[in-house]
């Protein structure tokens, strides 16, 4: 494990955005952890960038824009945008509304349309279904979806036997990247006694919901 990915855990457990517990998702699945990263506004915002940062480093990817999905993209996009601006990297950013806005600029995107080859950033993916509706956003407006960062990759399924990331990279040819896994968080449970009482039900979710 590396020190960024040992970094972000840490900060999500203070800030106790990432639980251990029963949780029912949006999927239905019912999940012994849940990760909201709200709850890291209260937190080192620019430790969280700087994970993040590094995640994107290490894809080596090039990209032209940032985009990050409501709710939780648009602080983790804006975060991400002035650490890179402080380095003397300065990207678009643009976020969408959750509903059209029918006066003053209108529209449902916050900033200039996304153009080019666009970063998407966001907290969690999960079954895949948040990412593929700003994914095809992205695609209506003529730009070009091609790297997904997202804090968290739960590994879990998507609609038929493979992972959700990898059905987002067959469909769409994008590149998914995360700054954790499900793999990882179950090493990092195994090597840290606060959290060994969960390793089981952490594995046993891998085994049902894992791709």
């Amino acid at each position: 494990m590396k020190e960024y990915q040992k970094t972000f855990l840490n900060l999500a457990l203070d800030a106790k955005a990432l639980e251990f517990g029963t949780f029912t998702l949006k999927s239905g699945r019912t999940s012994p952890y849940f990760f909201n990263a709200a709850k890291m506004l209260t937190g080192n915002l620019s430790e969280l960038a700087n994970c993040y940062l590094e995640a994107i480093k290490e894809t080596e990817i090039d990209f032209d824009c940032i985009y990050g999905p409501a709710y939780k993209g648009i602080f983790l996009g804006s975060v991400v945008s002035m650490l890179l601006s402080q380095n003397g990297q300065n990207y678009p950013l643009s976020f969408n509304r959750k509903e059209i806005k029918d006066h003053g600029e209108g529209g449902n995107i916050i900033g200039a349309n996304p153009s080019g080859d666009v970063m998407i950033i966001d907290d969690v993916l999960s079954a895949g279904t948040a990412a593929r509706e700003s994914i095809e956003l992205i695609n209506n407006i003529g730009a070009n979806p091609k790297l997904f960062i997202v804090g968290l990759n739960r590994q879990e399924k998507g609609s038929g036997e493979v992972s959700a990331s990898d059905e987002l990279q067959n469909d769409f040819g994008i590149i998914v990247k995360s700054i954790v896994d499900l793999n990882i968080l179950i090493s990092f449970s195994e090597s840290n006694p606060d959290y060994e009482e969960f390793l089981e039900e952490l594995k046993s979710y891998r085994e049902n919901w894992g791709a």
